[in-house]
């Protein structure tokens, strides 16, 4: 049947979670859609391919991930002396990953070294931000360094992917010509939005259908994301880098002073994590060349390889948060924090094997690191943070903010 896969990841979506739920694994359900995907997937069961449906739902999954991506970032954090020490330690990070990128490539693990860098470079905003707030640390100040210095690593890896690695790549200068055309137009919509909240009658208008049947925000917010995703296509860029600022001109100019329409953001995560999002993990793990994971010895062995780099890009510049988060566990939990990474390197990842710059073995080596970093690196972060080690709340900004 036409619809039989659809159902079946469906049933994944459902299922993922409360598995979670139900065992009280302290495990991200997006882990498990991923492993259940391989399950369900061609490489074992065989009880669903991706076919066309499934293929346009993961799509519209991967395009609300980065729009509820760019809804995370708290752009009142990014400033002051926080701004400038976090964006010291992505300066370090990517240095190390550069590094670090050179050695694999020399060691013949990768073929493109500056491909590679971007992916470790990159933390998960979206799934070190729940962690913080289960553990009541996204108010202190340990929680703001950790939370504005995520914010810069899923920020710049996305716009130096679709920089440096579109498909449609045309060389660096029209390439940054174009990006910059692009910020131009997304700064041009913005502005227009902003200007329109201002207008008493449509003002009035939103209000009266915003909890209605025509859920307008809702609607206007899915038309923002295609808008900027499809443009950012036309202009041979990557959509995930129009998908992501979509989320982030919603932040900046859809602010409600008014308190109008407090939930509208609860609305967008209810339809993407709630329909979408899922399709495109799940999707993920069908896709997954799991054989080669199991019957090559190489391709096992790179997991831990590429889980030390991830480890060592992204932890190590958490040195240089001692002014701002903290005694030497806060410290150690900042970089396992900052070493969570999924969403960068399954979706880098695959732009990667889709232009030959990443082997398809080498790619789920890639992502089973990534899972590893999810299950692993937050779990020991989260005991690092319990009542012993957890600063008071802030008050205010971070000294010197």
């Amino acid at each position: 049947m036409f619809l039989t896969s659809t159902t079946i990841v469906a049933g994944v979506a459902v299922l993922a979670p409360l598995a979670v739920g139900l065992t009280r694994a302290r495990l991200p359900p997006i882990v498990l859609e991923i492993l259940l995907g391989v399950l369900v997937g061609p490489q074992v069961l065989g009880w669903a391919r991706v076919d066309q449906p499934v293929a346009v739902l993961a799509l519209i999954g991967l395009a609300f991930l980065l729009l509820l991506a760019g809804l995370e970032i708290d752009f009142d954090r990014l400033k002051g002396r926080v701004l400038g020490v976090t964006a010291a330690g992505f300066a370090l990070s990517f240095l190390l990953a550069v590094s670090v990128g050179v050695l694999l490539g020399a060691g013949g693990l990768v073929r493109s070294p500056l491909l590679i860098a971007v992916i470790l470079s990159a933390t998960s905003l979206g799934i070190i931000l729940p962690a913080l707030e289960d553990a009541g640390q996204a108010s202190t100040a340990f929680g703001q360094v950790v939370i504005a210095g995520a914010s810069l690593a899923e920020v710049i890896p996305i716009v130096l992917l679709s920089l440096l690695f579109s498909e449609r790549s045309s060389g660096i200068w029209s390439h940054l010509a174009l990006l910059i055309a692009f910020l131009v137009f997304v700064v041009a919509v913005g502005a227009a939005i902003f200007g329109l909240e201002h207008s008493r009658r449509l003002s009035e208008t939103l209000l009266s259908l915003q909890d209605t049947t025509a859920e307008i925000r809702v609607r206007s917010a899915f038309l923002l994301l295609m808008l900027f995703a499809a443009v950012a296509s036309r202009f041979g860029l990557e959509a995930i880098l129009g998908a992501f600022l979509a989320g982030a001109t919603l932040k900046l100019v859809d602010r409600d002073r008014m308190m109008t329409h407090t939930l509208l953001h609860t609305k967008l995560k209810a339809a993407g994590f709630g329909v979408f999002v899922p399709f495109f993990f799940v999707s993920t793990g069908m896709r997954l060349d799991i054989r080669s994971l199991v019957t090559s010895g190489s391709t096992l062995a790179h997991v831990p390889i590429f889980l030390a780099a991830i480890l060592v890009v992204r932890a190590v510049p958490a040195v240089l948060y001692r002014s701002l988060a903290g005694g030497r566990r806060q410290l150690v939990a900042a970089g396992l924090l900052q070493a969570t990474s999924l969403s960068i390197p399954v979706v880098a990842g695959q732009i990667g094997v889709d232009l030959g710059l990443i082997r398809p073995e080498n790619y789920v080596a890639l992502v089973a690191a990534g899972l590893l970093s999810v299950i692993l690196f937050p779990l020991i972060a989260l005991a690092l943070l319990r009542p012993t080690s957890i600063l008071p709340p802030s008050t205010g900004s971070p000294r010197g903010a």
